[in-house]
């Protein structure tokens, strides 16, 4: 796909190459005076995406790469404004904006549909990279600072504070976190992956100004910077910005920033440290034991995808000889969530390993370990299952995403790492060459014994990392850091108190201060388009089945989904849903067990997995339609047997194979376990909302909180053999009634092969009666929840919710703009800025009818629910401006409008249909909003947001749990232990 556009003087074309296989033309340019390079990948799509992306080298763990991407958003030469970054977020039409940093590079990415929206953010960035300000009080508010506890009373304590510090400490009390960060220290023991690039909350105070100001002027240069573009912009029209708006500016810079390779060890090393563990009850069986390996350079692409076929063929399914080991052994409950192959360093690293263990069984691990890949480089595995993983790697090149992050910015960041490390990028979009080559060479039978024994039984470079649970650790930490703080305050005379008192003055004067937005760019309403894009697709009937059958540009997949209507089911029964779904795919079929069944699936499909989906009625949140589904897609050469894959999986799944359901409820209580630090907003406004409707009722019981404490009671008990076996009955009674529930079917495909793929389904389900039964009905609730959860993280989760409306009611709309309004307007400066939370913020749920207001990573939690109420009071008393309002409905169109993958807009439109959100009925709901006004937002927040309404939830650690006792007698709250 060729631009034929007219070449910038200024940049020089190395190369172009079409990839047929992505529908793109990636071209390589180079700007002539500094060296910079340009990827663009030309697209026939309208969603452009920017990145420009640094290499960032630290020498240390005190985050500086991490607090420069922060502070390097707060301003610049153009935008001399305090936050032109979140600025810009709410005066924009983008469908992504955010930044990043790495292990050993950092990027500033964006995608819009507008072109004008996409040039403004351009204009935005460029200056911000290249021209930030980084005025010191910036430094202070998203890196760290010291203050008194009472900020204008020097006898009081001194603490820590700042965005990246907090956000760190609730990384870090991520266990797969620390667990990652440790292996690397000693994986890497001389290069930069040795320290955390994210920061350390004990070394990030070591940073200092200077030292930030000093890392900017030698990292962010153009000469060091790679610049990646995609979509239907040429790449000339890149080209004019970039030079007139910062390259012009910049001579070539003789820098050569890099990794350097890391010195191997001469014999395997084997180390134990130890995680913090805040949770009540034994540490038993809570150790990790992990092996890693460095394998070549990643740059290498026939190297690197060697490395991936071995790891996947090692730990690609159930079946695989190394998951089967690690899932089945009895010395620890699940493998590693670091199992796999990373390759975004310069380095490629394999670990594998064991959670749920004790320290006494790490040779015993290791052992396990070795032995298999022994196994396999003397006896190799089954053909078909390397064939197998080759299938898989085929498809996810085929396939085209965008259902999390544009597919433009999906390709930008798989070529990210080959461009930082000065490899090919080009190539490794373009695979086609290199699996051609790999299915010649795994017709070799030795070609996988060999790599087994070359890359890991024959590696030195191995790390055997046992990591113990210390429950004092945390402790201990924070007595480290009151102890720093206290020395720091001993060593202050009475001007350096005053000093740290003036600063606080001035960082909270700034925060407050009202800047000239005008400077900025921006959209409009006026640029808002008239009309939603929806999908339209074919509806005819199989038999008794109703299908849907979509033409979308899917480039060779299709995609299959089975839906049928939840009967009526007992509360003993509904409980058991997560388990039944995530269980469903992961057993045997018929004669085969569950290990023939995972090479089944890995050898015909992409993917295979069920889920539940509920939402509340338009009209009426306690009306709840709730489905269960199960989902595929593959190959369209594997149509066929894709079909019949899922209607064996529907029909003849075995619930008998008891240590298989053993080993899975094991898995999923620590994938479960895991999720509170990363995702502790969503589970804390679940828990607030649960007595909202009934929806949110069986979220919170099912996937929320109560779900996992659930779950843990569940993974206990089924240790005992009879009740497993009970369990499993359970199972299959579940099953059973499910499959007499009203079914129906959706088909994705491209449209010269819809009629192929109709012919099989009807082949396969044309006899299948359909008669349904009693759909299931939820009781109604409309009940105010107060609870203070205490989980193992060292950061707090608040929420507040309030009872309000379904979408299609006349004030829905005016809620939802209302949340972005009091998140630009209040929440973001007093949650974030002034609080040092990660982030805060509010939202509308119109499938349950409730507000919700939320923080995230947050050191405060009383203080937070006060800035809550303290958003309402400011809604209500204060004068408000247009402007921010048409920023506010601009966040909510943006997020209606932003666009996914082809399969991803026809599963939208079919099951926004399911559930009575019928383009009619979306269209409206668009149309209202556009026509919000400030009195509208008033009224609702007079009408909803009433102090006696307001249910709250908190998820914090045990160290304040004591603190929080009178509190909790105060509200009336529940304090529960997950």
């Amino acid at each position: 796909m060729p631009t034929n556009s007219p070449q910038h003087p200024a940049f020089e074309l190395v190369r172009s190459q079409v990839i047929d296989s992505l529908n793109i033309t990636v071209e390589e340019y180079q700007h002539k005076k500094t060296g910079a390079v340009h990827y663009h990948m030309a697209a026939d799509n309208d969603e452009n995406v920017f990145l420009v992306a640094l290499r960032t080298v630290p020498h240390d763990s005190t985050g500086v790469a991490h607090i420069l991407e922060h502070t390097a958003l707060c301003g610049s030469e153009k935008f001399p404004v305090r936050d032109p970054f979140f600025m810009m977020i709410r005066r924009s039409l983008n469908t992504f904006m955010n930044a990043f940093t790495s292990s050993d590079w950092t990027a500033y990415p964006f995608a819009s549909q507008n072109r004008k929206d996409f040039n403004n953010l351009l204009e935005v960035y460029l200056d911000a990279v290249f021209f930030s300000r980084l005025d010191e009080l910036d430094f202070a508010q998203e890196g760290h600072r010291v203050e008194f506890a009472e900020a204008e009373n020097s006898d009081s304590d001194l603490v820590y504070k700042g965005v990246v510090f907090n956000e760190m400490k609730g990384a870090m009390s991520s266990v797969p976190s620390t667990l990652w960060q440790t292996l690397c220290k000693y994986l890497y023991p001389t290069t930069t992956y040795h320290y955390n690039s994210g920061g350390e909350p004990a070394d990030i105070p070591d940073l200092s100004y200077q030292e930030l100001t000093d890392f900017y002027r030698s990292h962010y240069h153009p000469s060091n910077a790679i610049f990646m573009t995609f979509g239907d912009i040429p790449a000339a029209e890149h080209h004019a910005r970039f030079e007139e708006q910062a390259l012009k500016r910049f001579d070539a810079l003789d820098i050569h920033i890099h990794v350097p390779p890391e010195k191997r060890y001469l014999a395997p090393l084997r180390v134990q440290e130890s995680y913090a563990f805040n949770e009540e009850g034994s540490s038993d069986n809570k150790t990790h034991v992990v092996m890693g390996w460095l394998f070549g350079e990643s740059a290498d692409l026939q190297g690197m995808l060697r490395a991936q076929l071995l790891a996947s063929v090692l730990l690609d399914n159930s079946a695989s000889p190394l998951q089967q080991a690690l899932e089945t052994t009895d010395l620890g409950s699940a493998p590693s969530p670091l199992c796999g192959l990373e390759e975004s360093m310069r380095e490629l690293t394999f670990v594998c390993g064991l959670e749920g263990t004790e320290a006494k069984h790490a040779e015993a691990v290791e052992q396990l370990i070795l032995n298999t890949l022994q196994e396999v480089a003397d006896n190799g595995v089954p053909q078909e299952q390397v064939e197998a993983v080759l299938h898989q790697l085929e498809l996810h090149q085929r396939e085209v995403g965008g259902d999390g992050y544009p597919f433009g910015l999906q390709l930008i960041l798989t070529a990210m790492g080959s461009a930082t490390h000065r490899g090919d990028p080009i190539a490794l979009l373009n695979l086609d060459p290199v699996l051609e080559q790999l299915h010649e060479d795994i017709k070799d039978p030795n070609f996988i014994k060999q790599l087994a024994q070359d890359l890991l039984l024959n590696n030195q470079h191995r790390v055997t990392l046992v990591m113990t649970p210390d429950q004092q650790l945390a402790q201990r930490k924070e007595a480290a850091e009151a102890t720093k703080l206290a020395a720091i305050k001993a060593a202050m005379d009475e001007q350096q108190k005053q000093q740290v008192i003036a600063q606080a003055k001035a960082l909270a004067d700034r925060q407050q201060q009202k800047d000239d937005e005008s400077i900025l760019p921006k959209v409009g309403l006026s640029d808002v388009p008239t009309d939603i894009h929806i999908v339209d697709g074919e509806h005819s009937h199989i038999g008794e089945l109703p299908l849907s059958s979509y033409a979308q540009g899917t480039n060779g997949l299709v995609y299959q989904q089975l839906i049928i209507e939840l009967p009526q089911l007992s509360d003993e029964l509904l409980a058991l849903m997560p388990y039944y779904t995530s269980n469903l795919t992961e057993l045997g079929i018929g004669e085969q067990d569950y290990l023939a069944t995972q090479s089944r699936q890995a050898s015909v499909c992409g993917s295979i997995n069920a889920f539940s989906t509920l939402r509340g009625s338009p009209d009426d949140e306690q009306a709840v339609k709730s489905y269960f589904v199960l989902s595929s897609k593959a190959l369209a050469r594997n149509q066929a047997a894709q079909a019949q894959l899922m209607q064996d999986t529907l029909l003849q799944v075995r619930f008998d194979e008891l240590p298989r359901l053993r080993e899975l409820m094991s898995q999923q209580r620590a994938r479960r376990d895991q999720s509170v630090t990363n995702n502790g907003h969503s589970l804390a406004m679940t828990a607030a909302s649960s007595g909202m409707s009934p929806q949110a009722e069986l979220s919170h019981k099912l996937s929320g909180l109560q779900g996992i404490q659930t779950l843990k009671g569940l993974d206990q008990a089924n240790q005992d053999e009879a009740t497993l076996k009970a369990y499993a009955q359970q199972l299959q009674s579940l099953h059973q009634q499910i499959l007499a529930g009203k079914k129906q079917l959706l088909l994705i495909a491209e449209a010269d092969k819809l009629a192929e793929c109709q012919q099989t389904l009807e082949q396969l389900w044309g006899q299948q009666a359909n008669p349904g039964q009693p759909a299931l009905q939820l009781p109604a609730i409309r009940a105010q929840r107060k609870q203070i959860w205490v989980a193992n993280t060292q950061v707090n989760f608040c929420a507040k919710a309030y009872p309000t409306v379904t979408s299609n009611h006349p004030d829905a709309a005016a809620l939802t703009v209302l949340g972005g309004y009091l998140r630009n307007g209040y929440l973001h400066r007093v949650i974030r800025e002034q609080g040092g939370a990660y982030g805060g913020g509010a939202s509308q749920d119109n499938n349950i009818a409730a507000f919700r207001f939320y923080s995230y990573r947050d050191p405060r939690i009383v203080e937070t629910l006060t800035d809550f109420d303290a958003a309402i009071d400011w809604m209500l008393n204060n004068t408000h401006d247009s402007e921010h309002l048409e920023q506010a409905i601009l966040g909510v169109i943006s997020s209606l409008d932003k666009p996914s993958s082809p399969a991803g807009e026809a599963k939208t439109a079919f099951h926004n249909n399911l559930f009575d959100r019928t383009p009619a009925q979306r269209r409206a709901f668009r149309a209202n909003v556009l026509k919000v006004s400030l009195e509208d937002l008033k009224r609702v927040t007079q009408n909803y947001l009433k102090p006696e309404l307001a249910s709250l939830a908190i998820v914090t650690h045990q160290g304040n749990s004591e603190q929080l006792k009178d509190f909790a007698q105060q509200q009336q709250a529940d304090i529960i232990t997950l």
